[in-house]
């Protein structure tokens, strides 16, 4: 199971606990044991709540990768197209030197 699928199944996860949390609200509601205003600031409370763990849930599947990635010692971009400048000028030296060859030979 990669990361993604964790990931979407703890997203589907809250979203179905978020409506659950609702329904339970609107049947304290309905029951008259919490005010119209009280649900709705429970409402809200915990979708605060939730949005802090999501948050705090990307930050650290977010430390994870770069940490793994570091691990890897994988090349960044910017190492990667510096290299690739180096190839060309060194390409382009190559076919200057063997056409300066060719001329010598004739």
């Amino acid at each position: 199971m990669s990361v993604f699928d964790v990931v979407r199944k703890a997203l589907l996860a809250g979203i179905g606990v978020q409506e659950k949390v609702k329904e339970f609200i609107d049947e304290l509601i309905k029951k008259g044991e919490l005010s119209e205003a009280e649900g709705a600031k429970l409402i809200r409370e915990w979708t605060e709540k939730a949005e802090k763990s999501t948050e705090g849930l990307r930050q650290s599947l977010t430390e994870l990768v770069n940490s793994t990635l570091e691990k890897m010692k994988l090349p960044t971009r910017e190492e990667i197209e510096r290299l690739e400048k180096k190839i060309d000028r060194l390409s382009e030296r190559l076919k200057k030197l063997e056409g300066e060859k060719a001329e010598e030979v004739e």
